[in-house]
C-alpha cells in the first residue's frame, strides 16, 4: 500500500535507517571491544527485522527473547562501569560520540514507533526493544568514554 512521504510509517522507517547507518559509525572505529561490535551488528540485523515487522504486521522478529538479551547486555556492562552521579556529557573520544548520538537517533525511533502504535497494532516486544536499545548505547557510550579516560560530567552551575 502506497502512503505519502509524510506518513508516520515513512518517519519510523527514516528513522530506524538513520539509527543503523549511525551505528555503523561506531563499527568503524578502532579499538571497539569485540563484544560490542558482535552486539552492534545484532542490533543491526534486529532493526531490519522491525522494519520488517511494520511492512508485514504478522512478522515477528523481535521477541522476548530479544529483549531479554539487550538487557542482559546492558546489565553486564553496568557492572563494569561506577555508578552514575550526574549527566554525562557526550564526546570524551569519536567512538562515544558515535554511541551518544544513536542513543539520540535511537530515542527519535522510539518516539516515532510509539507514536505509529497508536494507528496500528506494533508488537509489543519491538516497543520494549527499542526503548531498551537506547539505555544499551549509554551504557556503552559510558564504557567507551572510560577506554580513555573518565566520562565528562555535567557540573552544575553554583
Amino acid at each position: 500500500q502506497r502512503v505519502p512521504k509524510y506518513d508516520q510509517t515513512i518517519h519510523v522507517y527514516g528513522s530506524i535507517d538513520e539509527l543503523s547507518a549511525a551505528i555503523g559509525l561506531i563499527t568503524t572505529e578502532e579499538n571497539i571491544p569485540q563484544h560490542i561490535l558482535d552486539f552492534l551488528y545484532g542490533v543491526q540485523q534486529n532493526l531490519f527485522n522491525l522494519s520488517g515487522e511494520i511492512s508485514a504486521p504478522k512478522f515477528k522478529s523481535i521477541d522476548e527473547k530479544t529483549v531479554t538479551a539487550i538487557e542482559t547486555f546492558i546489565d553486564e556492562l553496568n557492572e563494569k562501569l561506577p555508578p552514575l552521579k550526574d549527566f554525562v556529557i557526550p564526546g570524551i573520544n569519536k567512538s562515544s560520540a558515535f554511541a551518544h548520538q544513536s542513543r539520540a537517533i535511537c530515542r527519535r525511533a522510539e518516539r516515532e514507533l510509539f507514536k505509529l502504535a497508536e494507528e496500528k497494532e506494533i508488537n509489543q516486544q519491538s516497543l520494549k526493544y527499542i526503548n531498551r536499545l537506547s539505555d544499551a548505547f549509554f551504557v556503552i557510550a559510558r564504557t567507551l568514554a572510560r577506554k580513555e579516560g573518565e566520562e565528562k560530567i555535567w557540573e552544575h552551575k553554583k
